[in-house]
């Protein structure tokens, strides 16, 4: 993993209930290896009227994680306020 580069995936935006409307990953793309997901979380609370402040607690929020592609499905919730977050493989 170590000299390992980035590589831009998929970008998308959550819908009103806080999900994606499709997979980030299908088909060919959807394959073995180390993602990472960025939550922006400042955004998001600020686009809401929430008074945060300068710099905030948690403004991006990446998750890095492996996945295997002989599993058939990855969910990865994001449960955040504005000072705490949690996250695991759902169903």
């Amino acid at each position: 993993m170590e000299g390992a580069q980035l590589e831009w995936v998929a970008s998308t935006l959550t819908n009103s209930d806080g999900r994606c409307d499709a997979p980030l990953l299908q088909g060919d793309d959807y394959r073995s290896g180390v993602y990472q997901l960025h939550f922006h979380a400042g955004d998001y609370y600020r686009a809401r009227g929430v008074q945060l402040p300068q710099p905030a607690f948690l403004d991006v929020v990446v998750l890095r994680f492996g996945i295997s592609a002989e599993q058939d499905h990855y969910h990865v919730p994001l449960l955040i306020s504005p000072y705490s977050y949690s996250t695991y493989r759902g169903s």
